[in-house]
């Protein structure tokens, strides 16, 4: 079939080491978007496998033109794949899902759906997942509670990769490390319209889990950077006065302590004295740090905002429309 000019709906999929599951997984994408009727591109990004898959995506690709094959040089990570994939997505709905098959793609048409009604960013939550309850289900959920506190954005399932954008909101964005994970936190900040509805979860049949318990210190790492960006991305100079200001009354009362008459021998004098240099070089440390912050973000090239800001503004007074930005 031929691919049109510019399909409507870009379906990203990042794999790795997925051989097995290449041919399924196409399959099954296919079978749910033919029918449904909208046009759509399946772009399956190659990151770095060793085994075969990128050999098995192009055996794919070649028999049908509505598929498109990206292959990273090197083994990146998830989010860089995904980030490759929107930068080359041309349709105005772009849906990112796993490539281990364990997304269902039938429930691509309900998150696109969710769009159509005016919603900007639509996350999928599998509530009854099909993982190991000690080695997944049970560090996701503490994540996610995590996330949740941290970033105000109340979604159980940050760890689900099957998601649906509005494209242009997605495209302003810029994601790095583990990031694909927070991507509804950070459409949040300029006052995106997230929801999040529940999706099947399929049992692994194909291949082993490329994550475990081992990523969580990488997670909670991404989660504290979020959690800046989320609460203090427009204002630096707050965070780092908000971190200095356990030292400054660690410093106080250190001072205060060593000026007592009953402190103490001399050395206990000594050990306050000392903590309490620590404690105002630290603080003044932080606070020089926020200027720092505060010069750079006003000097900082701020395009990426201004475009996510725009793609969400508010035309009012238009009828409802398929695609596109959000009406009133």
């Amino acid at each position: 079939m031929p691919m049109t000019a510019e399909p409507e709906i870009s379906i990203v999929v990042p794999l790795y080491n997925e051989v097995d599951n290449v041919a399924p997984l196409c399959a099954s994408i296919i079978e749910v978007m033919v029918p449904w009727g909208r046009s759509f591109e399946l772009l399956l990004v190659d990151d770095g496998s060793t085994d075969g898959t990128a050999a098995r995506i192009e055996a794919e690709v070649s028999r049908d033109s509505r598929l498109r094959f990206f292959r990273m040089n090197v083994n990146s990570g998830q989010t860089p794949a995904l980030a490759a994939g929107f930068d080359a997505a041309r349709g105005s709905i772009i849906v990112s899902m796993d490539g281990d098959h364990q997304n269902d793609p039938a429930d691509i048409p309900r998150l696109v759906e969710r769009l159509d009604d005016g919603v900007d960013v639509v996350c999928g939550w599998r509530k009854r997942r099909r993982d190991s309850w000690l080695w997944r289900t049970l560090p996701s959920a503490i994540a996610n509670r995590l996330v949740a506190s941290i970033t105000g954005v109340s979604i159980h399932d940050t760890g689900c990769t099957l998601r649906a954008y509005r494209g242009e909101v997605v495209r302003a964005l810029t994601i790095y490390s583990d990031m694909h994970r927070f991507l509804p936190a950070l459409t949040s900040m300029t006052g995106a319209r997230v929801e999040e509805i529940e999706v099947n979860h399929r049992p692994r049949r194909h291949g082993t889990s490329k994550y475990g318990i081992a990523r969580t210190y990488r997670v909670l790492v991404d989660v504290a950077t979020i959690g800046m960006l989320v609460r203090f991305g427009a204002t630096p100079g707050r965070w780092f006065g908000v971190l200095s200001v356990p030292p400054f009354v660690i410093g106080l009362i250190s001072a205060w302590l060593a000026m007592r008459p009953a402190a103490g021998v001399e050395a206990g004098r000594v050990v306050l004295w000392s903590l309490t240099v620590m404690m105002f070089y630290l603080v003044a440390s932080l606070i020089s740090l926020a200027v720092l912050a505060e010069t750079a973000l006003y000097y900082s090239d701020r395009s990426s905002l201004r475009k996510l800001v725009q793609a969400l503004v508010v035309t009012p007074n238009v009828g409802p429309r398929r695609s596109g930005r959000r009406e009133a």
